[in-house]
Parts: structure tokens; sequence; C-alpha cells
């Protein structure tokens, strides 16, 4: 059986109090044992919801865990969707106050940007191609409100997909002016390289990333809008930051992506 309103506007309202004080609770899976993904996205409708209320805006969505590395670590066999605020995304080289934030990772990820509306259901990849006004570079912060990343399904998908910020690449190029699947990147923490990988890691190219949102964004009732983007999953495992780091990312195409944990 669903959760109650009740609890799940409680625990919905637990995680809010946890980003904004950067103070972790439990996991919601040790405090409600019984929730469900679908319990977990009501969750996360909650939260978007409270955020749309108090002025923010949807600038895009973000689906997680569409890497076969992510997966297997969080022992999880399907992707995750996020909602991304306005007030969530950070200039390329700019800086993010690591005080902010609980447990921050850094994840390289291609972005598409929309010019035209996506729905569901059915969306296949080549309906994103030609709904994509361009492809950008960016690097994803993701963050747990839970302790020490001890999370399983449920978990990630009521927590926002474990949004933070979204790093926004400065290069912008058409999906059909470069190979998407075989770009390249190399991630950096302070010029020392981390990993480097492929964007076929995500579910053998990005842009089926993006239908798969468009699909599962359906089931809930909502869509793609033009002008926003979706982030689509981290192309190599994520890792992690801490203050006085500098990150980056080199793809093989876009170029570079940086920002700075102050």
């Amino acid at each position: 059986m669903p959760l109650p309103h009740d609890q799940l506007h409680a625990l919905a309202h637990a995680l809010s109090e946890a980003e904004h004080s950067a103070t972790p609770i439990l996991p919601l899976t040790e405090q409600a044992p019984e929730i469900t993904s679908e319990d977990a996205y009501a969750i996360a409708e909650d939260i978007v919801v409270h955020e749309l209320e108090h002025g923010h805006r949807i600038v895009g969505r973000k689906v997680g865990l569409t890497n076969p590395a992510m997966q297997a670590a969080f022992g999880i066999d399907t992707p995750i969707l996020g909602t991304v605020f306005d007030d969530t995304t950070v200039r390329d080289g700019g800086r993010i106050k690591t005080s902010d934030l609980i447990q921050p990772k850094a994840e390289p990820e291609l972005a598409f940007r929309l010019k035209s509306p996506l729905r569901g259901p059915g969306i296949t990849m080549q309906d994103v191609l030609a709904a994509t006004d361009y492809v950008f570079p960016a690097l994803e912060i993701v963050d747990c409100r839970m302790e020490g990343w001890r999370i399983r399904e449920q978990d990630i998908i009521a927590d926002n997909g474990v949004a933070a910020r979204v790093v926004i690449g400065s290069a912008r190029l058409s999906p059909g002016a470069f190979n998407v699947s075989m770009e390249e990147v190399v991630l950096y923490r302070n010029g020392e390289e981390f990993e480097r990988a492929r964007a076929s890691a995500v579910m053998g190219n990005p842009a089926r990333s993006v239908a798969w949102c468009a699909n599962k964004l359906a089931e809930l009732g909502q869509g793609l809008r033009p002008g926003e983007f979706v982030t689509t999953g981290t192309i190599t495992t994520a890792m992690d930051v801490r203050p006085g780091d500098t990150v980056h990312a080199e793809f093989a195409t876009l170029g570079l992506v940086s920002v700075r944990f102050t």
C-alpha cells in the first residue's frame, strides 16, 4: 500500500530541511522500510511543488544511474529522474560554496537543450535528436541528503535524484555535428586525472537517456518543454570533492568545463 499522504509530505519536508541546513538525515528506507518507488516519486514531486511555490523555476531535468558502473555501485538496474531549478545552475569556471552541501561528488555529463517539446510515451532517440537545439558539456554536482550515501533506489528518487548543482559548459554543438556516443571525456581533480570514458557508457548513447526522461515524465503526467535541458547521467564514476578542489572535465570535441569548490 502507498504511504499515507501526511507521511509522504513529512518525509519531503525533512529532505528539504536537510538540503537547506546541509545536515543529513537517516535514509528514508530506514525511516519507512515499506516505501516504494512510486512513493519516492510522490515525495520528489512534493519537493518540486515546494520549490515552485517559493519562486524557483524548473530549467531542466536530470537522469541518473544511466551508467552500468553507477548502477552496480547502488544495486539498481534502472535510471532515475530528477529536476533542475534555476538557483542550482553555476557558470563555467564558477565557484561552489562547499559548506552549502553535505557530501558532494562531481560527474561529467552531456546535456541536451531542447528547441521543441518532448512528451511521451513512445519518444525515440530520433525524436530527441530532432527536438534538440544543442548539446553542451556539464559537470553535475550530486549531493546526498541522507547519511553517508547509505541509500537505495527509493532514497535516490525521493532525494530529487541527489541533484545539487549543474555547471553549464560554454560550448554549444548540434548533436548532428559530432559523434555524441563516441565523445570522450577526462575528469580531473586539482589537475590530476581521475578517470576517462566515452559517452557510450550512458545507455549506449546519451540521446537515449533523454528519450527515457521524456517517457518517464509522461508516466507522471508531465513533459519536457522548449528551452529546458536534460543532463543525461555521468560518463565516468562519481568523484568525491572537498573544499579547495578545482574540478574540470575535458571533452574531446566540446572542450573544457570547470568549477572550484570554496
